[in-house]
């Protein structure tokens, strides 16, 4: 159940900006929070279409681990999350002054992702069976 907006405390989404930045190079995005909150909404409609996809790999790399250690994987989670960092540095917009601390949401992200994967993945683990070499040629030749 969605709570009742509050008009005082809640910002009027058709309403005009209240505030602007300093910075004079800076361009606004949308004329009103409506349309931010729409585009916010579109890319968070993208951005879980890819973890579910990403979702997708997490589950088949069980079938390639021998343990639950190797599962949580911890030199892999340290270097998945010096990778984001670097990313969210790389894809910063250069325009309107970027988004000062993009790194640490994305690292901060990954973080509590990361964690979440890992236990699904150690419950499709538990549904995995070990196999032979020779299984393993024989899925190669398929």
């Amino acid at each position: 159940m969605t709570q009742p907006v509050d008009p005082v405390r809640e910002p009027d989404p058709a309403g005009a900006p209240l505030r602007r930045f300093t910075d004079p190079t800076y361009r606004p995005l949308a004329p009103d929070l409506a349309t931010l909150r729409r585009e916010i909404d579109r890319i968070d409609e993208q951005v879980v279409r890819l973890l579910a996809e990403r979702a997708m790999y997490v589950k088949d790399a069980a079938r390639f681990k021998r343990d639950s250690y190797q599962v949580s994987a911890p030199a892999r989670q340290a270097q998945v999350f010096a990778h984001v960092r670097a990313l969210a540095a790389q894809h910063n917009p250069a325009f309107n002054g970027g988004f000062e601390g993009l790194p640490d949401v994305v690292e901060a992200a990954y973080r509590a992702l990361v964690p979440a994967y890992i236990a699904c993945e150690q419950n499709y683990f538990g549904a995995t069976e070990p196999v032979t070499a020779e299984a393993n040629q024989k899925e190669i030749e398929k």
